[in-house]
């Protein structure tokens, strides 16, 4: 009886240090997941430099539904941007696209056979009431065919380097029903997409066409018909989850992907990009992305972690063998500001980036020389998460040299060979 106690209270005395030890860890490994959202994958991004505040599950490559037209939306800006289309050019619709505008249970405004629709009105239909029709058509008008349309979204989604995705559609339907006309896949395929990669899409869209978002903020929209058509983005001013902010940007549902939202909303000077994906119904991915944006703008505030001049630890200067003077002070050319919780107090550094720290530089050097790259880490050793290199890209700093260092004169260089020889 006395060794059983024995044992067990050394067993709870081994459970007591192994708790104290690892709890930290635990309270790290869970911190991403606090906000416990009824949603299978989400993640919310500074949409001025792309860091990362929350993400869950965002790598999950799954079904994105209409938030594929975030990239139909971008390659007919684009297309615009370069003079490839206009907004007044004419669309005739065909006998396919008019089909689809009628097909029942889908997203659409009807559009009518043979008549003729701005590049414009399309856009709009897209944009506001998610028109998939009206996607196909602006697909036709920018590539020629839908077809060839998604092998740019796919080109363009490499180039943009999301990583996660597959397009076979300019709508996000299922191929199921997009009646006949597959442009890519199977007949059962739909577009895929990473939550990282779909804020990564939203990041670039709103970096390279803001203007989007003159449309996107449009609560109802009067079209030619006469009819009225309520924007799918219900948190817009006047609509049912009205939410301080919101302008934008894309719902999307089916089957497959359940009810998807990429979100934006600015108070202030800052603006967050929200993606929730697979909720279990429209008004669920409201009240999700209301959480997800409360917790980025009620507890994060921006604040300079570094100033300009900061330097790697141990590595204030560079030696400059054969120089005038045999080193130089280096630091980073920038000051950093970063999105940091109020409640936490952690300290950032320097750290060049991958290690590689070069030994030495040579002369003549002038003011300002790239010396190394360096990336933003906190005092655990861990780096910042941004969605993309773009914005202020603070995983790629530049260290730089202070000042000028010339080239010391043969005899000098002659003389400090002999002395360092002996």
């Amino acid at each position: 009886m006395k060794k059983t106690l024995k044992s067990l209270s050394l067993s709870i005395l081994l459970l007591l240090v192994v708790s104290l030890v690892f709890s930290p860890v635990v309270e790290a490994n869970t911190r991403e997941d606090a906000l416990k959202l009824n949603a299978s994958a989400a993640i919310l991004v500074d949409a001025d430099t792309g860091q990362i505040i929350y993400e869950n599950n965002s790598d999950e490559l799954a079904a994105v539904a209409s938030m594929s037209k975030i990239m139909t939306e971008y390659l007919l800006l684009e297309a615009v941007k370069e003079g490839k289309v206009t907004w007044d050019q004419e669309v005739v619709i065909d006998n396919y696209i008019w089909r689809l505008s009628s097909a029942p249970n889908l997203s659409n405004i009807g559009l009518t056979e043979g008549q003729k629709y701005t590049i414009k009105e399309l856009y709009e239909a897209m944009v506001i009431f998610s028109g998939n029709a009206a996607s196909v058509a602006i697909a036709q008008a920018v590539a020629g065919s839908e077809t060839e349309f998604v092998k740019m979204m796919n080109a363009k989604a490499e180039e943009l380097d999301l990583k996660e995705y597959n397009f076979v559609n300019s709508t996000g339907l299922n191929n199921a029903d997009v009646l006949e006309n597959i442009a890519a896949g199977s007949k059962t395929d739909e577009n895929m997409m990473s939550a990282r990669a779909t804020a990564k899409l939203a990041f670039h869209l709103l970096k390279d066409f803001p203007e989007v978002l003159e449309t996107a903020k449009i609560p109802k929209l009067q079209f030619r018909d006469g009819k009225e058509y309520t924007n799918f983005n219900w948190m817009l001013p006047s609509l049912i989850f009205e939410y301080e902010g919101i302008d934008g940007l894309k719902t999307g549902s089916t089957i497959l992907a359940g009810s998807c939202f990429t979100a934006t909303a600015i108070r202030g000077d800052q603006r967050y990009i929200s993606v929730v994906m697979n909720s279990p119904s429209k008004e669920e991915r409201f009240i999700e992305t209301a959480k997800l944006l409360d917790y980025g703008f009620n507890n994060f505030k921006k604040k300079e972690v570094l100033k300009e001049g900061a330097t790697i630890e141990g590595n204030k200067t560079i030696k400059v063998p054969d120089g005038k003077e045999r080193s130089v002070t280096i630091s980073a050319k920038q000051s950093i500001t970063l999105l940091v919780n109020e409640n936490d107090d952690r300290q950032y550094q320097l750290r060049a980036y991958g290690d590689k720290m070069p030994s030495s530089m040579l002369a003549p050097i002038k003011k300002g020389d790239f010396v190394v790259s360096a990336e933003l880490v906190d005092q655990d050793g861990k780096t910042v998460s941004f969605i993309s290199n773009d914005g202020m890209n603070l995983n790629n700093i530049e260290i730089t040299t202070d000042k000028a260092v010339k080239k010391a004169n043969f005899f000098v260089r002659l003389w400090r060979s002999i002395v360092d020889f002996f």
